[in-house]
């Protein structure tokens, strides 16, 4: 099983959760490209932190939101947004390939990742961007989003995850943020539904049904109260189960420079 974060998430002065630490518990590290956070300085830190470690460097797309840190739906035209996807993940790979490493897999973020679960005119424009980019690259989603079914179309390798922090829907979507109890925080709890993800291939849901996850990757929330130590939980209760950890299958994508 592969643990992902969002990492590199400050910008300029300003910082936002404890990185460092966090890649010495992680497999993949889903780096800001400096449209919800990130900087190029941050982002070519983070990427060199990530390959001196061995971690996956993905590259975290979003909408251009800032001052929102992109968690507010944008209504871009969708010839706007696979030219802003590809700046991100051209500024990224730069920083990646520095490092002596590349990007591994593309995971949007915020707001532009919900809308990717049923925006098709976006997904469509997303996965145009992935494409052109290069069209071995995998993409990291929710299962049953819109955009991961355009990309299997298109021929991208498509990999799912589950959140160990997020409550579920009964049908295996993200419970709204605003929603009470659609954030998990006790590090014990969330631990153990990491378990019966990975090894049962289930989840409860908000209102006790139980729905069934295919998943290559658990998220661990970066910017969330004691992240490091939930995350640092989440990884040793998982070894314990006798999961092995390691980044995904890339399918053959580019990993070296």
């Amino acid at each position: 099983m592969d643990l992902n974060a969002d990492l590199g998430e400050g910008f300029g002065r300003w910082g936002v959760g404890d990185d460092l630490r966090l890649l010495g518990v992680v497999t993949s590290a889903n780096v800001a490209c400096g449209f919800h956070a990130g900087d190029p300085v941050i982002m070519r830190r983070t990427c060199e932190a990530a390959a001196a470690r061995g971690v996956a460097v993905g590259a975290h797309v979003g909408y251009r939101d800032l001052a929102g840190f992109g968690r507010r739906f944008v209504d871009v035209e969708p010839a706007v947004l696979t030219a802003e996807v590809l700046y991100q993940l051209g500024a990224l790979d730069a920083c990646a390939r520095a490092a002596g490493t590349r990007i591994a897999y593309v995971k949007p973020h915020g707001a532009l990742y919900n809308a990717l679960g049923t925006h098709e005119a976006q997904a469509d424009a997303v996965v145009d961007a992935v494409r052109a980019f290069d069209p071995s690259l995998p993409v990291l989603g929710l299962p049953g989003a819109v955009w991961l079914k355009r990309a299997e179309v298109a021929g991208l390798p498509v990999r799912y995850e589950a959140f160990a922090d997020r409550a579920y829907t009964a049908m295996g979507t993200l419970v709204d943020r605003r929603r009470p109890g659609s954030v998990l925080h006790s590090a014990v709890e969330i631990a153990e539904r990491c378990v019966g993800i990975a090894v049962d291939g289930h989840v409860r849901s908000i209102d006790g049904h139980l729905v069934r996850l295919r998943v290559d990757s658990i998220c661990v929330h970066g910017d969330t109260p004691g992240a490091v130590g939930i995350a640092r939980a989440v990884r040793d209760a998982l070894t314990e189960a006798g999961v092995g950890l390691a980044a995904m299958d890339t399918g053959g994508a580019r990993l070296s420079a």
